[in-house]
């Protein structure tokens, strides 16, 4: 049988692995593609955190408006009469208007999430009030391209 055939050129029969050369290249391609995966990738964990806001936001006004079909306000001693959720990464809150017939809730983000703040009134106005890459110019929480996205 001839080895000859299976031997790499330029190297000594005895010599097996890679040269510095080829490790060096393998190691700048996965450098290359990592340096343009990870901030995808980070751009996909920041956004993934947001619908738990908006869940957040979502349920409280189903239960202002369950409030306001029993009571006729949403007040209680100058307040919010429903207690606001809890929701990771963000600080919800709310304010009453127009003594105590008008609300508006925020969800305010924070650590990792600052930057980022949404709001939901007693009409369903919801709106993207801060957003790091700008917020859309209709009353909505996300937008796909230029359409509102409910």
């Amino acid at each position: 049988m001839d080895r000859s055939r299976y031997r790499c050129a330029g190297r000594p029969p005895s010599a097996r692995g890679f040269t510095l050369i080829e490790l060096m290249v393998a190691i700048a391609i996965v450098a290359i593609l990592a340096s343009v995966a990870l901030p995808s990738y980070n751009n996909y964990v920041q956004r993934s955190r947001v619908p738990a806001a908006l869940d957040g936001l979502s349920s409280y006004a189903v239960r202002m408006e369950q409030r306001f079909q029993d009571v006729g306000n949403y007040a209680n001693a100058g307040a919010c009469a429903v207690a606001v959720p809890t929701v990771n990464n963000f600080t919800i809150t709310c304010a009453i208007s127009g003594g105590g017939t008008g609300y508006t809730a925020t969800a305010t983000g924070s650590g990792v999430m600052s930057g980022y703040a949404y709001t939901i009134n007693h009409q369903g106005t919801r709106s993207t009030t801060a957003h790091p890459k700008g917020t859309p110019g209709t009353a909505c929480w996300t937008t796909r391209g230029s359409v509102c996205d409910t």
